[in-house]
């Protein structure tokens, strides 16, 4: 059942993409916002809580509809609504078009056109970058939102689902993320700040969910790619990236694909906007707090040429995720 829902929510997903102000993304925004409002007192236990809140019982509301469906309707209800939960978690759409179009400005030798679609995307100050550094920065930036959006989403959901605990590992995952990021924006744009406990909380939270599925991701490039140049890379240099579980990924990206990735951070711009409430979410990750002197790992110089195999890197992957399912399915009626 897992490989049909995840099958079936992609499909669906790249003929109708969610929109980028969807009823749901907002009605989690508001979620979050009163769960920090009414229960962050500011200590840690206070932290603790209002993440169990905000990201637990989502999961739980998840898992329970789909044990009422399974037992009143059967299991092809329970699969309809994996379907719509993976639809609203997981997703290409919801950030490739940000990729593409930055591809297509740096192909047509609009270089300026390139600077502002990537500022915009991250909010953040791409005015002086080189030609090169638009194209790292990109690499890095769509990376990462393909394991959030993606990866990261198929790993939790398999998991738990091959427990009997349904679509909860796709909430799970996306709501840990989605936290982590919303309540370090408000914090930084001063709306409604997020006391440091609530922050600490999340962002200790996060690293601790991202862990397995971070590993994962690199895995499957290092298999996908250049094995061994991507496990080289993961082992020795994935330490010269701030966030442990971004340069796990970043690290087996350059070795897979032969691309030069870290070095020098890029700026955020946090300036409130009511079309893009919170947009930094890599750059907080992999560029905002880095230090200005990090090291690069080894490789080629980053060139247009490497979207082309980020690309191809990518949809190997969910094409390796998806032939694994289907064999663990198949053993599975089998057996």
């Amino acid at each position: 059942m897992s490989f049909f829902a995840i099958l079936f929510a992609l499909l669906i997903e790249q003929v109708r993409p969610l929109g980028a102000h969807n009823p749901i993304h907002t009605g989690l925004r508001v979620w979050a916002r009163w769960v920090s409002s009414n229960f962050d007192a500011g200590k840690p236990q206070h932290g603790w809580v209002s993440w169990l809140l905000a990201v637990v019982m989502p999961a739980l509301l998840a898992l329970g509809i789909h044990w009422a469906l399974l037992a009143t309707l059967g299991w092809p209800a329970a699969m309809v609504w994996s379907v719509l939960v993976l639809y609203v978690t997981l997703g290409f759409r919801q950030f490739s078009h940000h990729f593409t179009a930055i591809r297509d400005a740096l192909e047509s030798g609009d270089e300026q056109r390139a600077r502002e679609l990537l500022a915009q995307w991250q909010r953040v100050d791409a005015s002086e970058l080189p030609r090169s550094e638009i194209v790292r920065h990109v690499i890095e930036f769509s990376v990462l939102a393909a394991h959030r959006h993606v990866f990261g989403v198929l790993a939790w959901f398999s998991v738990l689902a091959a427990l009997g605990l349904g679509p909860a590992g796709a909430v799970l995952y996306r709501m840990a993320e989605f936290v982590a990021r919303y309540w370090r924006y408000r914090s930084r744009m001063q709306l409604q700040p997020a006391s440091e406990a609530l922050q600490s909380a999340a962002a200790r939270a996060w690293t601790a969910v991202d862990w397995l599925p971070a590993r994962i991701t690199a895995i499957a490039f290092a298999v996908v790619g250049s094995f061994e140049e991507a496990i080289d890379c993961w082992r020795n240099y994935a330490q010269r990236f701030p966030n442990d579980n971004d340069g796990v990924i970043l690290a087996a990206t350059s070795g897979a694909v032969n691309v030069r990735l870290g070095g020098e951070a890029l700026k955020p711009v946090f300036a409130p906007s009511a079309s893009q409430p919170f947009q930094a979410e890599a750059a907080a990750s992999i560029g905002a707090e880095a230090p200005a002197d990090t090291a690069s790992t080894p490789g080629r110089e980053a060139e247009v040429a490497h979207l082309r195999s980020i690309v191809g890197l990518v949809w190997r992957s969910v094409v390796l995720w998806m032939v694994l399912l289907a064999l663990l399915t198949l053993a599975r009626l089998l057996g």
